[in-house]
């Protein structure tokens, strides 16, 4: 067998026998190599690869008791087939389109060996073939040209130690000019899907020339406000952003003006002044925040047609849901039906929901065509389930699509809105800025739009402040529900969260109602959130430890952090076993049957619910695993009835869930929630992540920990500092 040790690397060299399977998309391949004694499986991006073809792959053997041995490949250098035997399997492989078998046959019988030179550059020779037309040598020859251009492409960027994955994204995006323009400036690979300011400094340094100073440092500054939108912050004030960015590229912070000076000039940021202070944005930041402002106004400005309502209908709305509305409630049901803009706001045991249901009954009642929507698939499924009407995740009502770069954006826009006359969002306080701008763009013009939220819940994953910045600016009708209703009152999970926002210490202490307080020590807190749900809440109240139960972590390291609760409720719940195939991902195990998260939103994943099919898995949608494949390179996962397939390359953005954060956790909600409150963290010692984590729980809450902990986060009411403009920009 023709492979040699290179220190953590194998190599491992043969030809091409077979594909066994390939994702065109992202050219994810499984193959088999003949490496002289036998064929090897390899699985790896190796998106040009075909039969016939000589390798030299650089990688890492893998065992698997299903499938044997495998071969992970990370660096691929290929040779052209240099027999007539394997030319003839080359070209019969379908590379080149045009040529099937029995014309790769002809091919090496008229020229051998110089059949390659043939099909590049003489289409005339090529016609004198029989059956071969000269429009259809043409045709053969353009597209080996073509199939040759993206060849080269990947060889010579691999050459700069770019990985297989990174060179198709970059081919994808820049075509065959790649080459050249990661030449000339490498920095400009910051541009591709999931290639770092970090990893296109050290392909800068890997190549023969030093990089040059000033296109570092432009691509550097960039990438300090990109990281700060994954921070949350729509943009930076200058003064905090210079010296961040001296710091960071090792310049002074003059050279830093300077060169965030050309930036603007040349429209790769943009400066605003605000309050008098100058803020840097990112285009597509300044643009949503600027729009969703303008649009705001304009809705205030022109609002849709509303009426006066009538108490009547009102108490029909409260005879219909046999409910009696207090007048808090009333007055929310009023405003929506005569201003068509309404926020909504308020904690639980409020009666949210029954204010928007009365809203609801009302626009029916008015023959409105109404739309629920909400920013997550569990959010959206709660809001169906509360209002008896089917409910969208944002996304899907404005019909999201993906780029050639495997960006998303939306077919419902303001020249293509969507079809209603009245929209309401739920869970507004985890709209990001992208989102809510892209939401206001595709409302028709007239359309009355309901925002209800809990402005003291996190503010979103995404960046913004949107709920937070539309009550500030003083411009919108805004309802807060305050009064806790009598039945609400009875749970101590609600009373309690109430308690937290005011800043008062939980009851920690009684013992025969729904919230439950243990005290522990970091290490023995760990063991007990394994024991209550491995044993102890599904004997006493008949939860499934899979199903109903949800452990919430203010972070996802250290002892009590999702990362070490998920490996021990994994190795308790789902163990290995000889029937159960599982898969490594980012250095973790994955096991049919592991209870998963999505972490990032994936527009292109295919998916299967009976009857019905689609694309799209959302970040934080919860499921279980059901299959892994590796003989195709592919896994299941099932989200709500949902069978969504993934390559193991989309795998890399699905995590084990038995516990996550309290971050991911915002907008849904869970029979039973554990929260681990010991060892946190300063910076994540704060009050409205506490209130947060307590107001998921629907029957059950157990806090795990110490009481000092949770008086600290109780009376710590400050909250993470969040740059935006969108307040700003309404009260231009």
């Amino acid at each position: 067998m023709d492979y040699l040790q290179n220190d953590d690397n194998t190599e491992l060299r043969g030809s091409v026998e077979g594909i066994v399977f390939r994702n065109e998309d992202n050219g994810f391949t499984v193959l088999e190599l003949n490496s002289g004694d036998e064929l090897e499986t390899v699985v790896g991006v190796l998106p040009c690869v075909s039969p016939g073809e000589e390798l030299r792959l650089l990688g890492k053997w893998d065992f698997h008791a299903s499938f044997g041995r495998q071969f992970k490949a990370t660096l691929c250098e290929r040779r052209l087939p240099s027999t007539s035997a394997d030319l003839k399997v080359y070209l019969s492989s379908g590379a080149i389109k045009g040529i099937g078998p029995a014309t790769a046959l002809k091919i090496v019988e008229a020229f051998g060996e110089d059949s390659f030179n043939v099909l590049e550059n003489d289409p005339k020779r090529l016609s004198t073939i029989k059956g071969i037309s000269l429009k259809k040598a043409n045709e053969i020859c353009e597209s080996f040209k073509q199939q040759f251009a993206v060849r080269e492409v990947m060889i010579a960027l691999e050459k700069f130690g770019m990985t297989s994955s990174e060179c198709v994204r970059v081919y994808k995006m820049f075509g065959n000019l790649s080459v050249d323009i990661v030449k000339s400036n490498p920095y400009k690979l910051c541009a591709v899907n999931g290639i770092s300011f970090d990893r296109a400094d050290t392909i800068a340094h890997a190549m023969d020339e030093n990089p040059d100073v000033l296109m570092r440092s432009a691509a550097g500054i960039v990438h300090v406000v990109k990281h700060n939108i994954a921070n949350g912050h729509t943009c930076l004030p200058t003064e905090k952003l210079l010296p961040l960015c001296a710091s960071f590229l090792d310049i002074t912070e003059e050279q830093a003006s300077a060169v965030l000076d050309d930036l603007v000039c040349n429209f790769s940021l943009v400066r605003e002044e605000i309050d008098g202070r100058y803020f840097i944005f990112l285009p597509q930041m300044y643009e949503a925040e600027r729009s969703a402002a303008d649009l705001i106004k304009q809705k205030l400005q022109f609002p849709p047609a509303g009426r006066n309502t009538l108490e009547e209908e009102i108490s029909a709305a409260e005879k219909k849901e046999s409910v009696v509305y207090e007048s808090k409630q009333r007055l929310a049901i009023r405003t929506a039906a005569e201003k068509g803009l309404l926020i909504l706001t308020g904690g639980p045991g409020t009666g949210k929901t029954t204010a928007l249901k009365g809203i609801l009954n009302l626009y029916e009642e008015q023959g409105l065509d109404v739309v629920l929507t909400a920013p997550t698939g569990r959010a959206a499924k709660r809001m169906s389930e509360v209002t008896g009407r089917e409910a969208k995740t944002i996304h899907r009502l404005l019909e999201v699509e993906w780029d050639e770069s495997d960006r998303p954006y939306f077919q419902r826009n303001e020249r293509n809105p969507i079809e209603a006359s009245a929209v309401i969002v739920d869970e507004l306080s985890m709209v990001d800025i992208y989102v809510f701008s892209s939401l206001i763009k595709a409302l028709p013009l007239g359309c009355r739009l309901i925002m209800v939220g809990d402005s003291d819940q996190l503010p979103p994953v995404g960046a913004g402040n949107v709920l937070h910045d539309l009550i500030e600016s003083g411009l919108l009708p805004v309802v807060a529900l305050t009064e806790v209703f009598r039945q609400a009152s009875e749970s101590l999970i609600i009373t309690n969260a109430h308690r937290i926002v005011k800043g008062d210490m939980p009851d920690l202490h009684c013992k025969n109602k729904d919230f439950f307080y243990m005290e522990r020590t970091t290490y023995a807190a760990t063991q007990t959130i394994v024991s209550l749900c491995s044993d102890r809440l599904p004997k006493a109240y008949g939860y499934s430890a899979i199903d109903d139960i949800q452990v919430l972590c203010p972070s996802r390291k250290g002892e009590t952090g999702s990362a070490n609760i998920n490996r021990l409720l994994q190795e308790k719940l789902n163990p290995p076993s000889k029937g159960k195939r599982e898969i490594r991902i980012k250095g973790h195990i994955l096991r049919e049957g592991d209870k998963v998260m999505q972490v990032k939103n994936n527009y292109d994943i295919i998916w299967d619910k009976d009857d019905e099919n689609g694309t799209g898995v959302y970040n934080g949608d919860i499921g279980i695993l059901e299959w892994i494949n590796h003989e195709t390179g592919c896994l299941c996962v099932v989200f709500d009835g949902r069978y969504a397939t993934y390559t193991f390359e989309q795998a890399q953005d699905i995590e084990l869930a038995y516990a996550i954060t309290v971050h991911k956790s915002q907008g849904s909600e869970f029979p039973a929630v554990i929260v681990p409150v010991v060892g946190i963290v300063p910076q994540l010692s704060y009050r409205n992540l506490l209130y947060t984590a307590v107001t998921r729980a629907k029957g059950l809450l157990i806090l795990v920990g110490q009481e000092g902990q949770i008086r600290e986060m109780t009376m710590n009411d400050k909250k993470a500092k969040r740059y935006s403009a969108l307040r700003a920009f309404l009260n231009d």
